[in-house]
């Protein structure tokens, strides 16, 4: 099973999928996990030697729900997710720097990277599993954790919407530089996932590329459960 995520990830359309990033700032990818392997993660949701630590969003005002950070060593399919996605993004977050003109520097594997991360005291795991009930959201956040952050992280969404539940809807908002904000509603069916800027994306203008700042949360689930897997390259202080 873990090959066949490596290569499901590998034998996406990256050259569409990098057009994508570079021309909308996001990526909607089609189904990549079973309804089996959906499941895997809803269930481990219970298993709290699985988690480094848990959120309850109204405590802290980040939303109504819940979310859990994985401890390592993480669950092989996750991990090689994480690996796997890593790879193909280190390509595009590369770019964008050349883009802005800055030398870069993310390497080509993520353990490289995880070795930088560890240089400044981030190694806590930050990949996670999200949990909505009815009336649940996210406000608009982003996932920096520290002085050094990767610039893509991925969604998953594992139940299925109009079944499992209703709203919740992923939420992209793009600040733009001397003007209005504009917003992105992106529905997930199960297993499929969104790539996203982890702070912002360059944009073209008349006089070069500039940085638009990007959050993201989740519209508010009008029924049922929704459950979310969050892959997030970078550790935590």
């Amino acid at each position: 099973m873990i090959q066949d995520i490596k290569a499901r990830v590998e034998n996406l359309d990256w050259e569409s999928i990098q057009n994508e990033l570079d021309e909308q700032g996001f990526a909607k990818l089609p189904a990549i996990l079973t309804k089996e392997e959906c499941e895997f993660f809803m269930e481990m949701y219970g298993e709290e030697e699985s988690y480094r630590t848990t959120i309850n969003m109204t405590r802290y005002r980040f939303g109504n729900g819940e979310y859990k950070y994985f401890s390592y060593p993480l669950p092989d399919i996750l991990q090689h997710l994480r690996e796997s996605f890593y790879v193909e993004l280190a390509k595009t977050a590369n770019r964008w720097l050349s883009y802005l003109k800055k030398t870069e520097q993310y390497p080509e594997q993520l353990q490289d990277f995880l070795n930088t991360c560890e240089e400044f005291n981030q190694t806590r795991p930050t990949p996670l599993l999200l949990k909505y009930e009815t009336g649940g959201f996210n406000c608009l956040h982003q996932d920096l954790y520290g002085d050094l952050f990767f610039p893509f992280q991925v969604v998953f969404v594992l139940n299925q919407r109009e079944k499992d539940f209703s709203g919740g809807e992923s939420l992209l908002v793009e600040q733009i530089p001397r003007a209005q904000s504009r917003g992105h509603v992106i529905t997930l069916e199960q297993g499929s996932a969104l790539i996203f800027p982890t702070n912002h994306r360059p944009v073209l203008g008349k006089k070069g590329y500039y940085k638009n700042t990007v959050r993201h949360g989740v519209s508010t689930v009008i029924s049922g459960e929704r459950y979310g897997l969050g892959i997030i390259f970078h550790d935590s202080k």
